[in-house]
Parts: C-alpha cells; structure tokens; sequence
C-alpha cells in the first residue's frame, strides 16, 4: 500500500503564518490620551475581554488550519470571511472598554497588528476568490454583501469609541466631499471618452497620426501632478479675470477647473492607446463578412467592430478612473476638494486618524471602481465567446 502525499498550500501557509503574526505579536490598538498625544500600544489579549478574545480565536485557529491545504474553498471561503468581520466587532468592542475606563478625552486609535492583519485576510480572500473561479457577477456580490455587512456594523455605532469614528463624526461635510471626490472622477472620464475613442480609432487607421500622437501624450502622462495643477492655475487665473463669463460658469485657478483639466490630459493616454489596441485586434476577416452582408463601414464600425473592442477599451477605462481617483486626493491642494481635503488637514495638525479618514474612502472607492469594470469586462468577454 504507496503512501499518500501530503498537498500543502503555501501561498496558504505564508499569509496564514503572517496573519497570526500580525495579530498576536503586534499592537491590534493603541490607547492615547487625546487627539494628539501619542499612545500606549496594546496587544489582543491586553485589549480585549476573556469572552470576545475568545469568539475571534474559535474563528481565527480551523481557519488558519484550513489554510495548509488547497481544499475546502467554500468554506474557507465563509471561514475567512467570518474572521473578518468577527476581527472588526472584537476591535470595536475592545474600544469601548478601554474607553469606559479611560478619561473622557481619551481617544482609542487602530494599530499595526489590526492593519496588518486586515491586510493578510484581504489577501487571503482575493487568493481564494481566484481559486474558486467565481462567476462575475457572484463574484461582484460576495464583494458587496462584505461591504455591506462592514458598513451595517460601523452604522450601528459599534464602533463609535475608536478615533477614525469620532474624527468621521466631526467633519459635517463628509459624504458631500465624498460626492465632489467621484464628481471630479467622473468628470475628467467623460470627456476623455468622448475625445480618446476617436482618436484611438483614428490612429488604428492612420500610422501616421499614431506615431506623431502618442508620443505627445506619453509627455502628458510624466509630468507629475501637482505641476500639471500648478501650470494650469496661471492661464486659467488669467482667463477668468480677463473674462468675467468664465469666472462665473465656475472656471479659475483653484477648484474643480484645473483638476478636470489635468486628470482630462493624464486619461488619454489609456483611453487611446486602448482604443487601437482593441480595434486592431479585430480579425480583418470579421469585417470583411459585416461588409458581405451588406452594412456600410459606420454600421460594421458601431454594430460589429466596437463590441468587439470593448473589453480592451474597458480595460483602459479601469485604468483611467482608477488614477482619476487616486489623483483627485492631490487636487484638494488646488481647491478641487474631496477625500484628498482630510488628508492634507491630517498631515498639517499631525493627526493620523484625519488623514486615514481621507485615505481609506479613497482606496474603497478605487477598489469598487475597478471591481465593476472587471465585472462589465468579464460580462463582455463571455458575450464575446458566446
């Protein structure tokens, strides 16, 4: 009788080793004295009660355990996902501990052993996600029902004593940053559509125009951020004092102006080299049959050609709102607002938790923003082999 062999993750076993690590060995939250003032760090055992130390370890051990082997993914899957979500009630609960018997301007702050193993399940989710070939549109709901079960959980004030909560409960102004954030998003993208699906299309036809365009727009695409901003800021200050019409329409060296303008110019490039990317790789046969049965080039261009392009076009688009995003963070110093406000207010009063504030909503939204493309991609693509 041969012996059997013994099958290891290790991509299961590293994360795994790395979560325990981080969560037992680090500080999971730091208790500080006011907004300002740096902590004491405390370890999981040292901040929170017997029985909810408890309910994250009943979790915490068959699910690192599970994660030796490659098997069971489902229920590594909910295992992982449960972890999750018992590591964030166990936080907030050891928040309002330290707090009751803390003084009343104490402050409970998130610490690296919280982070970092937050970090490792995330991980460990989009590994086990992958393995398990989701369907899109599954997928896309799993992702969802987790941040809404998140969201339900900080709604609910369990996690009102902790300092990210009470600096989210001090800024008024919150969610209509986070709506000028996506408005300056999405404002950069639309024209950038309206203007790169042209030219991209144009330049899979014309080598010549290619060859002279994409060199300009990969000078576009180097100069940093906050110099494009700032070399926006004098001729669009000018044009607004010179003509008081542009002023009033909203246009002017600060705000949304140069923002829109310069995410505008850093969006071509995606969109127009993913644009003749996606039509070149368009059989020529397909479109010599669209002209067999008839359709005129606009309609073997509109009703044929650019459906087949869209999955590479969409993939240029994630790319884009992914970097409007980020970027949107650094306009806040022109005035352009959103997210990227708290974070600047952060670093200039040396409050970690304001910044994080800014920070966090950033990420989450490019995350979301990407993972709908992937879904509209993924949809795409099975119409396409369909």
């Amino acid at each position: 009788m041969g012996l059997q062999t013994f099958t290891r993750d290790n991509i299961g076993c590293l994360l795994g080793g790395a979560l325990l690590v981080t969560l037992l060995l680090l500080p999971v939250v730091s208790l500080e004295p006011n907004r300002i003032m740096p902590g004491e760090p405390l370890l999981l055992w040292e901040a929170t009660s017997l029985s909810t130390l408890g309910l994250l370890l009943a979790l915490l051990l068959p699910t690192c355990g599970l994660l030796t082997v490659p098997h069971g993914l489902p229920l590594r899957l909910i295992l992982l996902t449960a972890t999750l979500l018992s590591l964030f009630y166990v936080i907030g609960a050891s928040a309002s501990e330290l707090v009751a018997q803390a003084s009343p301007l104490a402050r409970v702050s998130l610490g690296s052993g919280f982070w970092g193993s937050t970090f490792c399940l995330a991980l460990l989710l989009s590994d086990n996600v992958i393995k398990l070939a989701l369907a899109p549109l599954a997928r896309l709901a799993w992702i969802l029902l987790l941040m809404a079960s998140i969201l339900a959980l900080l709604a609910s004030g369990h996690w009102d004593n902790l300092s990210l909560l009470k600096e989210y409960h001090s800024q008024s102004d919150f969610w209509a940053q986070g709506l000028r954030h996506l408005q300056l998003s999405l404002g950069s993208l639309v024209p950038a559509l309206l203007v790169g699906i042209p030219l991209g299309i144009r330049c899979h036809r014309s080598p010549r125009l290619h060859a002279l365009l994409l060199p300009l727009l990969n000078v576009l695409q180097t100069i940093p951020s906050l110099a494009m901003f700032g070399m926006l800021m004098v001729p669009l200050g000018l044009l607004a004092h010179h003509y008081p019409i542009v002023a009033k329409v909203g246009i002017s060296g600060i705000g949304a102006a140069p923002a829109i303008i310069a995410l505008f110019f850093y969006a071509l490039l995606p969109i127009v080299s993913n644009t003749r990317l996606g039509f070149a790789q368009v059989d020529s046969q397909v479109r010599e049959a669209a002209r067999g049965m008839g359709m005129s080039a606009w309609q073997s261009l509109w009703q044929v050609e650019f459906p087949l392009a869209m999955p590479v076009i969409l993939t240029g688009v994630r790319v884009i709102l992914v970097m409007n995003i980020g970027l949107v963070a650094v306009a806040a110093l022109v005035g352009g607002g959103g997210f990227g406000t708290y974070i600047f207010q952060g670093l200039g009063q040396a409050a970690n938790e304001l910044v994080m504030l800014g920070a966090l909503p950033t990420v989450i939204l490019a995350f979301l923003c990407a993972t709908l493309i992937d879904t509209l991609i993924a949809l795409q693509q099975r119409d396409k082999h369909d």
